[in-house]
């Protein structure tokens, strides 16, 4: 009821005088809500104003109340979605608004002001640090969540088992620049009688962390073929590879389905590394990742209840858990017991 009355008085304060009915609350189930590529700057812009109006900090042993807007990378929607639910079943008053237009959405908006949390599945680069301290004064805060792993998957009925990186490279760059000699566009040419034809390739589109991560590791930083079909999601990748035998693509590993076969990649040294739990924790598989939520926090700042509750949660067992749960790759104790150290949080397992 708190955090309705909340809502209202926010909507009085934006909508005074415009003679405008406010819209009936949805069911609280929907509150968390999950945006895609198609929303417009202009309505983020507003959502996030309205955001900084809704989230403050909370005196200690008082219950936080607000409204937490995220926004980047699509591959952590269903874990950022996750963990907004567990946050609303521990603090009731607080709501999860997440936008997923992409890793590369998050930066702009963290310097804009419109987000104070981007989820992203690779690290900023320095450009966008460098917009983010131009407007602010500061660096954001780089906030290791979890571990993930890119596979390169095929029709689980091909007989393709393992690649190394040049040949990976020849499949899908028209520059070649880990050394092969020739581009690689038909099964044919890798041995294969079947499938026929050309290699059909998917992989991500230009706005995902998925695609700059695959370009820079296997790619060995080259360009992509023009007849890369991009998809908006990793879940559209493995579906389109599980209904063609001729089709290969790249994926992160909690998409994977039985209707896909992950292929195991030779290392630089000649060791055939799958994308196994271990491997990808170690870094050990060519394709390992960390994923990570940015912060706007000055230094010597505070966090505000709903962001501390969320990080609280986040770097926790209960929201290790949640990762493991959905494919991914937990961090280990000691690397959460130092980032929330960082952040101020209480210790694990302290009362």
């Amino acid at each position: 009821m708190r955090c309705r009355k909340l809502g209202l008085l926010l909507w009085r304060k934006t909508h005074r005088g415009r003679g405008v009915a406010p819209q009936r609350r949805r069911p609280e189930r929907h509150l968390i809500r999950l945006g895609r590529s198609g929303s417009s700057l202009a309505g983020l812009l507003a959502v996030g104003l309205l955001l900084a109006t809704a989230v403050r900090a909370e005196p200690e042993g008082i219950e936080p109340v607000g409204t937490l807007g995220a926004m980047g990378s699509d591959t952590l929607a269903g874990l950022m979605l996750r963990w907004g639910e567990q946050l609303t079943e521990r603090h009731p008053g607080i709501r999860l608004q997440l936008q997923t237009s992409g890793s590369a959405s998050a930066p702009p908006a963290l310097a804009a002001g419109t987000t104070r949390l981007g989820p992203m599945s690779r690290p900023m680069r320095e450009v966008e640090r460098e917009a983010f301290i131009a407007r602010h004064g500061y660096p954001p805060v780089e906030i290791e969540i979890a571990r993930d792993a890119l596979a390169v998957v095929v029709h689980r009925h091909h007989p393709l088992t393992a690649l190394d990186r040049p040949t990976l490279d020849a499949i899908f760059s028209r520059t070649r620049r880990c050394g092969a000699e020739q581009a690689i566009t038909h099964w044919s040419q890798l041995g294969f009688e079947s499938p026929p034809g050309r290699i059909e390739l998917h992989g991500r589109n230009l706005a995902s962390g998925t695609y700059g991560l695959f370009r820079q590791r296997a790619l060995c930083g080259g360009e992509y073929r023009r007849a890369l079909n991009e998809h908006p999601g990793s879940a559209a990748v493995v579906a389109a590879v599980g209904e063609t035998r001729s089709a290969i693509g790249y994926a992160g590993l909690n998409h994977l389905t039985p209707s896909v076969k992950a292929l195991a990649l030779v290392d630089d040294q000649g060791v055939l590394r799958r994308p196994t739990v271990e491997a990808v924790r170690h870094g050990d598989y060519p394709l390992s990742r960390s994923l990570y939520l940015y912060l706007n926090l000055p230094p010597e700042g505070t966090l505000p209840g709903p962001e501390r509750a969320f990080l609280d949660l986040v770097l926790s067992p209960a929201g290790q858990a949640s990762v493991t749960s959905l494919g991914f790759v937990a961090l280990p104790d000691n690397r959460l017991a130092g980032q929330r150290r960082r952040l101020g949080l209480a210790p694990l397992g302290a009362e």
